[in-house]
């Protein structure tokens, strides 16, 4: 798992130490999260080495904080694949994405399948899909003791400065330097 979004580092969302997770630096969350499978499954369809992105965003103060979101499955999936990835990502499966994050996400302006490539070695973290997404980010943040994200189910993980945060795709549409990101393992099941 490797995300960024618009916060300062350590993001304020995340569980840093003893303080609890809490509300977005601006009061909203633009973000781009990406999860690289290593090994998975559904119904015996093997998704190993695929990879999926979701850009979207929230506010903190509309009820119930519902995200936005658009959704990159990777090309290389054949077309069940790319279906599964979608549904597991999207929460639509249950199991542990519904439970996390999935309930939250209420608008889904696109699902398509897309060049993707996400980088998981230090120094050189990237989430890349074709025109519509860059990030990057090589070093970590300095934090005030271990740092959780609930998106891996409160897993520690290293928080990063992003150094570029760019998103180009409609309705979502920013471009953002030296801001949070964050990468951790995952396990999810449903």
């Amino acid at each position: 798992y490797y995300e960024a979004c618009n916060c300062e580092a350590v993001c304020p969302c995340r569980s840093e130490g003893d303080r609890r997770g809490g509300r977005s630096t601006y009061d909203s969350c633009d973000f781009v999260l990406s999860w690289l499978i290593e090994r998975g499954q559904v119904d015996g369809r093997d998704l190993s080495g695929l990879a999926v992105v979701l850009a979207g965003s929230y506010s903190d103060d509309e009820p119930g904080s519902p995200w936005r979101v658009v959704v990159f499955v990777d090309e290389n999936a054949g077309e069940d694949e790319q279906r599964d990835l979608a549904d597991v990502f999207l929460g639509r499966l249950g199991g542990d994405t519904h439970r996390i994050y999935g309930r939250a996400i209420q608008d889904v302006s696109l699902v398509r399948p897309a060049a993707v490539e996400v980088v998981h070695v230090p120094g050189r973290w990237r989430i890349g899909v074709a025109t519509f997404v860059e990030v990057r980010s090589t070093v970590a943040a300095v934090s005030e003791g271990p740092v959780t994200c609930g998106i891996t189910d409160n897993l520690a993980g290293t928080e990063l400065v992003s150094d570029v945060l760019v998103v180009a795709a409609p309705p979502f549409e920013w471009e953002l330097r030296e801001r949070c990101g964050f990468t951790s393992p995952f396990s999810y099941s449903g």
